[in-house]
């Protein structure tokens, strides 16, 4: 179990230089776009992280994240546990010219003065990786299914035409 914190930045070529591995936590409540898209957030992200460089020469992080996150159910909006869990490969780059070149296996990470800011790329992959559409089982949401149907058309006490011609042959006082 990972119980040591993770620094906000790193320096990444450093650490792939010396093929490091990085594994801690980062706070939840650390995360402004993720609570501004999901509601504020409790416990920690488990972070593994291995820096390194390919067969290619491309600097690149090996990761994967773990988080228990309360998410709203789109039927109720009330809160419910969800297990989010990615797996990442990341190429560090300088400029947009160069994330173009990386092969479709990478996702570009932008690194700035030699800083990689860690918050912002694990809050990145937590988003990517949250769920679509999440829902209580129905047996265990305030909301039913009958409550979100908009109900069946009124009935009348007219039955409907055979055909939308039959209306004019009235009209015309044809039987």
């Amino acid at each position: 179990m990972l119980t040591s914190r993770l620094p906000n930045r790193v320096e990444p070529y450093r650490l792939a230089a010396r093929a490091e591995s990085l594994a801690g936590l980062i706070a939840l409540d650390q995360f402004d776009r993720l609570s501004a898209q999901v509601g504020l957030q409790t416990g920690d992200c488990q972070v593994w992280l291995d820096f390194g460089v390919d067969a290619q020469g491309r600097r690149e992080i090996r990761g994967r994240l773990a988080a228990e996150l309360q998410l709203p159910c789109r039927r109720c909006l009330e809160p419910m546990a969800q297990h989010v869990e990615s797996e990442f490969l990341l190429g560090m780059v300088t400029s947009d010219a160069l994330a173009a070149e990386l092969p479709s296996t990478h996702e570009p990470v932008l690194v700035e003065n030699e800083q990689l800011n860690l918050l912002e790329v694990i809050e990145d992959e937590l988003i990517l990786s949250l769920p679509q559409v999440v829902y209580h089982d129905e047996a265990h949401c305030r909301v039913s299914r009958d409550q979100l149907s908009s109900g069946e058309e009124a009935e009348s006490d007219e039955p409907a035409p055979a055909s939308p011609f039959e209306v004019l042959r009235h009209l015309k006082g044809k039987s």
